[in-house]
């Protein structure tokens, strides 16, 4: 991008007086009155503001990264941008320079919170910088979106959505208040936040879901005493999203990969799909992983209604009123294991599989609604026939939650990280 962009500002440190500084993206063309108020509300909480202004209708004066600057990062004039003549080729060009405009400043300067307001465009523009600053900076959006699906804003970050409730179209009593608490929430978090450092410790990336939490617990806690740093995800989709991020970005000693219904619903369109990238990142870049057939019992799906028109025949489990386990059959676990030994053929580190006998979830378990004895077996013995050649697959006679099938993944852990 040339010469810094923000070359006179200082550096924020929080053991000196200066103001924690905090990143403001609200478009002025269209929102001129409420960023005014929000900035009101974050320089009265002892904040110094920046605001983005990645407006492209018309330039208005008062923010410090203006459009033409925010068009200059993308490397465009603000005139070309409005040439392309098309909102949404035009918003992404916009997007990409204020994500690098954000970027540069958080690096070179330090940011201590970013505050977004907006519609559709703005939010879709706001949680894009949001999701390109690191993990731990507070982040909060007033969003019109936020009632609905966030998925697509927040992704894998730690973002705040807050509803607007009002239609973001001038200050009143209602957009007064949510303008204010998310100001006030920003602030909160700004002023205590420090940037988080390493604990030195070497650290396990595990995944679960509640169906296998008895496990993960069990091996959480045995390698926390053991001077682990163990960092869990949910896989309802994002989780895996965010592990295979994790492990990416940072260094993953291990990656305990317990539960895999991302792969089965992004195989059988279930709602928790993690999307073809799911379990590549450890793979590729060399971490050794160890893989469990955790919840791989079942699809996740809707509502029961739903469930049966999109897999008839099939058995069931309510888990509530909003979601449906659908039992895997034997067909279905052939297709999950060759997938997954098709990923492993691409590893580039070592990797070992453990496979419990007696059931893959509490749903598949003497005391659970979808045991089935006679499938774990089928899964084991066409993965054996499958998997590349090297990676080692261990059946255990054991069921995924038993203490036992916990402390041989346990015993690999410290196998790989100190062989």
């Amino acid at each position: 991008m040339g010469k810094p962009l923000f070359a006179s500002l200082t550096r924020y440190d929080p053991l000196m007086n200066a103001k924690p500084r905090v990143l403001m993206i609200i478009t002025l063309d269209t929102k001129q009155a409420e960023a005014g108020y929000v900035r009101r509300c974050l320089e009265d909480s002892g904040l110094e503001v920046l605001q983005l202004d990645a407006s492209i209708r018309r330039i208005v004066p008062g923010a410090e990264i203006g459009p033409a600057q925010v068009a200059a990062a993308a490397g465009k004039t603000i005139e070309q941008v409005r040439g392309i003549g098309h909102e949404g080729k035009c918003q992404a060009v916009m997007t990409e320079g204020a994500i690098k405009c954000a970027q540069e400043l958080h690096r070179g300067e330090g940011l201590s919170g970013v505050i977004g307001v907006g519609g559709s465009m703005g939010t879709a523009l706001g949680t894009a910088v949001m999701r390109s600053l690191p993990f731990g900076l507070p982040k909060v959006m007033i969003s019109t979106m936020a009632s609905g699906m966030t998925r697509g804003y927040v992704g894998t970050k730690d973002i705040v959505m807050v509803h607007s409730v009002a239609d973001i179209a001038g200050l009143n009593t209602v957009t007064r208040s949510v303008f204010r608490n998310g100001a006030l929430a920003v602030a909160g978090m700004a002023r205590e936040y420090r940037a988080s450092e390493p604990s030195g410790k070497p650290l396990v990336a595990m995944s679960t879901l509640g169906t296998t939490d008895r496990c993960s617990v069990r091996i959480r806690k045995a390698l926390e005493e053991k001077g682990y740093e163990v960092v869990v995800f949910h896989t309802t989709g994002t989780g895996g999203l965010a592990m295979d991020e994790i492990v990416r970005e940072q260094n993953v000693a291990v990656v305990v990969d317990l539960s895999l219904v991302e792969i089965v619903d992004l195989l059988y369109n279930g709602l928790c799909s993690a999307g073809p990238d799911r379990c590549k990142a450890a793979l590729e870049k060399g971490v050794p992983v160890i893989f469990a057939p955790g919840n791989i019992d079942f699809i996740i799906a809707g509502p029961i209604d739903d469930a049966r028109a999109r897999y008839p025949g099939k058995r069931y489990h309510i888990h509530n009123a909003a979601l449906t386990a659908v039992r895997t059959e034997a067909p279905e676990l052939k297709r999950i294991a060759e997938h997954l030994a098709g990923l492993i053929r691409n590893a580039k580190g070592p990797v070992a599989f453990f496979i419990p006998l007696l059931g893959f979830s509490s749903h598949d378990s003497e005391e659970g609604h979808l045991h089935d004895p006679s499938l774990p077996p089928v899964f084991a013995a066409h993965l054996k026939m499958v998997m590349p050649a090297g990676v080692p697959v261990t059946e255990l006679p054991r069921h995924i939650n038993d203490e036992q099938f916990a402390d041989a993944i346990i015993e690999q852990v410290i196998k790989f990280h100190q062989p």
